[in-house]
């Protein structure tokens, strides 16, 4: 692979983001009406390639179950407000009105209240009584707290996500996790992230993820480029991660794990490219807080916003736009990608001549030297 020589003591390879790369017509169309955009992971089938973002400013225990009818994987935030508050109503309008100067402390005060293993139960209740797919999200750092009760809960789905997430982290202060025979252990699908190398990926196959998260900081909430310096463009990394997938199906005898790319995917073209570039599907955030029925009240956040010791995040104004069901089925009432991403999707890969998702990871993508059209 081609490095460029950054100066005479360092050199990189060149990475690329979604807004570097278009896909590529060919020479077959076909009905949009007949493509298909569903995906299953372990034994839960989905009608589109969306999981909702486990950020308070996305999902509730309300706009998840609305979003488990549409037919996406809603994953709740098991360390936010839901989890805190009996009824966080009111935290959720404080975060909405608070000054920007004094948004970061103010998050932080508010997050500081000790999450409640009753109320986790409560929450993933209240999924399930509504009969949708239940999965539910901790941080590694929360998870050997947290599991027991996540599990005795009845969650369908684990998801473990943080700003990365390593097979083989190391501290000489107390034990970590071990993912390997944690997932080994527990009864129910896991899926792990963020990831965003070949190597770090294939790794987290090798525990026995069912899917992989891929993205370091790189959403629209997310300031850890500025704060750590470090980002992971997201068409080279997912590409990356689905080659690993690809090695991995060889070396385990046809165990497939699926690609989730998680961060940067904010228009329906972004979703189009993230499936071009080899992602089973998307995990989206601000695309589906711009919702009018998103708790977030036209704001967005991530748990980074209001980490205790180094906030990476920000509360960012989005506004309110559109029904979750418009946002993801439309009809679209702007040209900016924003709504009917869904249907976007499909007319992409009608308009390429794909008939399913899995198929479309085969297009051909070109790197386009310009941003726009």
């Amino acid at each position: 692979m081609t490095e460029i020589e950054i100066g005479r003591g360092k050199r990189g390879r060149r990475a690329y983001s979604f807004d570097d790369i278009a896909v590529v017509p060919s020479r077959r169309t076909r009905d949009p009406e007949e493509v298909s955009v569903s995906w299953q992971i372990d034994a839960y089938h989905f009608d589109i390639p969306v999981m909702a973002a486990p950020m308070d400013s996305v999902v509730s225990p309300e706009s998840a179950i609305v979003l488990g009818k549409l037919g996406a994987l809603p994953v709740l935030d098991l360390e936010g407000l839901w989890t805190r508050y009996e009824d966080p109503t009111a935290q959720l309008r404080e975060i909405a009105e608070i000054d920007p100067a004094a948004a970061t402390a103010r998050m932080q005060q508010i997050y500081s209240e000790p999450i409640k293993p009753e109320l986790i139960t409560e929450r993933l209740r209240q999924l399930r009584d509504a009969g949708v797919t239940v999965a539910g999200a901790l941080s590694p750092q929360r998870t050997q707290q947290h599991w027991k009760t996540v599990v005795d809960a009845g969650v369908d789905l684990f998801v473990i996500r943080g700003t990365t997430v390593s097979a083989e982290h190391v501290s000489g202060r107390a034990e970590p996790l071990n993912l390997k025979r944690f997932i080994y252990e527990l009864d129910v699908p896991v899926i792990v992230g963020g990831a965003a190398s070949y190597t770090a990926a294939l790794h987290l196959m090798r525990t026995g993820a069912a899917g992989v998260l891929v993205g370091f900081g790189g959403g629209a909430a997310h300031t850890t480029r500025t704060a750590l310096g470090i980002h992971a463009p997201m068409a080279s990394a997912v590409a990356d991660v689905a080659a690993a997938r690809r090695d991995y199906l060889d070396e385990s005898g046809g165990r497939y794990v699926h690609v989730i790319a998680d961060g940067g995917v904010g228009t329906s073209g972004d979703i189009v490219k993230a499936v071009a570039c080899g992602a089973d599907a998307v995990m989206l955030g601000a695309a589906l807080a711009r919702a009018t029925d998103a708790p977030g009240g036209g704001y967005h956040w991530g748990p980074e916003a209001h980490h205790q010791q180094l906030p990476r995040g920000e509360r960012i104004a989005l506004g309110s736009q559109a029904s979750l069901e418009e946002i993801l089925f439309g009809p679209g009432r702007h040209a900016d990608g924003t709504t009917n991403v869904i249907g976007a999707l499909k007319r992409a890969m009608a308009t390429t001549g794909y008939s399913d998702v899995k198929e479309f990871q085969r297009v051909e993508v070109v790197v386009s030297p310009y941003l726009g059209n």
